[in-house]
């Protein structure tokens, strides 16, 4: 089970949940499960987000596995400029 803690619109997604729990061993698996498990995130998912596994930040390798125990941040694409 994998911890997942969210902030900004994906924490307002959930519901106002800060952290949702998921059955998860990669990235990939963590994303899509969350999308299907709490719908209103997976636009937002979708829209791109990046991963932050242990304090390193994934961007695009999906397939990154996640350790047990890991601290996991999703954060959501930053827009401006």
């Amino acid at each position: 089970m994998v911890r997942v803690k969210l902030s900004g619109p994906l924490k307002s997604a959930a519901g106002g949940r800060d952290e949702l729990e998921v059955e998860a061993s990669t990235i990939h698996q963590m994303l899509t499960q969350l999308g299907q498990d709490h719908p209103a995130l997976k636009p937002i998912i979708e829209s791109g987000v990046a991963v932050a596994i242990d304090g390193q930040i994934y961007r695009g390798d999906w397939f990154q596995p996640i350790p047990p125990g890991s601290e996991v941040f999703i954060l959501p694409r930053l827009t401006g400029g």
